[in-house]
């Protein structure tokens, strides 16, 4: 079964454009309950938190019509982070879990992700299956079987101390000047709660979402606000969240930053130390930089590599029975704490590193030195193939001729926007801008 709806992370587009409509929502909220009713029993549950955007309000609303009309009751959450769906979904014992979001995409997109009753997102398989759903006729419930609605009020305190309960008992955030960057996001009130109750001296900025702010200038994607934020203020270090609060990059007491990849490198090295790195397995996906897979090497730790999304990483890990992986975007999944990438979680061990070992941020900021990686995004007419060109074609061969023995090259579609997404490595910058620039120019030329 083929899906044509769903992309990499749910289903995603402008705000008010198919398929980010009222009506297309409320269909897919429909099919989505249809789906998760199979049965036919009654009692069904579904969870839905949100981000801050304003297009929020309406498919939270549309996608209560939905679920509703084919009986499924509704348990609204309001404002929360990713995971916090993932959550409680399982703890409230749910047969669906819905975030409304578009991560750091700009406000005037938004996207719907779905986790199934375990927490985790739903397979490829089960989305497919509730599209084909969509195509059909959805048969609602009779009358006195329509669902109910009511709003959860303490959804944010439980993802709140079950944040808590991650960090290390027999540590505090004490002396520490911590800078928190929520993207004026899903995070904006759960991350400063977390670090000060902790102990931490909190600096947020990102806190005052409008509906129209969010990722805007700040948060994972736009370092910048908080790099300035962490020197100015003679900070210890920053968390960057991005707008659904499941991402994060993490900014040294100096302003540098360390990626996902560098998050990753320093907890994987850490866990292999300790005898706690299941399998002594770290996934990350084919973005993922080359350095991060020869550091590991010599610690002694494998790489398996997926394709690029957050869900992808945890299948492999789910498989392999592996408890750490995530992209080099900064989602970090912790699969003893968590089913999903957390931020606000992988900041915290960050901290607890810090605390661990007394040593500044700076210190442990940059695990490996990463080889040399350039990506650059070309923007299309989602109705063309530009990569289906023998134009494009060609400079793609030609670029790996050129990179054969020295360096890699990954060429891919977006599966959350309509953007190609060229990357390249190679220990020769020279060559690296020649060949990435080639291929951009043959795809914008297409475009």
């Amino acid at each position: 079964m083929t899906r044509k709806l769903f992309g990499t992370d749910g289903v995603r587009g402008h705000a008010n454009v198919h398929p980010m409509t009222a009506e297309t929502v409320l269909r897919l909220g429909a099919a989505a309950g249809r789906y998760f009713r199979r049965d036919g029993s009654v009692a069904h549950r579904v969870v839905i938190g949100k981000d801050t955007r304003l297009s929020g309000y309406m498919f939270e609303n549309a996608l209560t019509a939905g679920f509703t009309s084919t009986g499924m009751n509704v348990l609204l959450l309001g404002p929360v982070p990713t995971p916090a769906v993932g959550l409680l979904v399982r703890s409230m014992r749910a047969d669906v879990g819905v975030m409304i979001s578009a991560s750091h995409n700009p406000h005037e997109d938004n996207g719907i992700k779905f986790f199934g009753p375990d927490g985790f997102k739903l397979s490829d398989d089960a989305e497919a299956e509730i599209e084909a759903i969509m195509g059909g006729e959805i048969a609602p419930s009779v009358a006195a079987n329509i669902g109910r609605a009511k709003r959860i009020d303490d959804g944010l305190f439980r993802y709140v101390e079950r944040i808590k309960s991650t960090f290390p008992a027999d540590l505090t955030l004490d002396g520490l000047k911590v800078v928190v960057d929520c993207a004026n996001g899903a995070g904006y009130r759960a991350a400063p709660q977390v670090l000060w109750e902790l102990g931490a001296e909190v600096i947020p900025v990102g806190v005052a979402p409008d509906g129209t702010n969010i990722n805007d200038g700040c948060g994972s994607t736009n370092t910048g606000l908080a790099v300035e934020t962490v020197v100015a203020n003679n900070a210890d270090v920053g968390i960057c969240l991005d707008g659904d609060a499941d991402r994060v990059m993490i900014i040294d007491e100096n302003g540098q930053v360390a990626d996902g990849d560098q998050i990753m490198g320093l907890f994987a090295a850490r866990w292999a130390n300790d005898g706690r790195l299941a399998g002594n397995t770290l996934v990350a996906t084919v973005m993922s930089n080359l350095g991060l897979e020869r550091y590991l090497d010599g610690k002694g730790v494998s790489l398996t590599r997926t394709s690029v999304g957050d869900r992808y990483v945890v299948e492999a890990m789910r498989q392999g029975g592996f408890n750490l992986g995530g992209e080099q975007s900064g989602h970090i999944v912790m699969t003893d704490y968590a089913t999903t990438g957390d931020g606000l979680l992988a900041g915290l061990q960050f901290l607890a590193e810090m605390k661990r070992t007394l040593k500044p941020a700076s210190d442990l900021r940059q695990a490996f030195e990463p080889v040399p990686q350039l990506l650059k995004n070309v923007r299309y007419d989602a109705s063309s193939q530009p990569l289906e060109t023998t134009q494009v074609k060609s400079a793609i061969a030609d670029a790996e001729s050129q990179l054969e023995g020295t360096g890699r090259l990954l060429i891919r579609k977006s599966g959350t926007e309509p953007l190609i997404r060229v990357m390249a490595e190679c220990e020769d910058e020279t060559l690296l801008h020649k060949v990435v620039d080639a291929i951009v120019a043959e795809v914008e030329n297409a475009a």
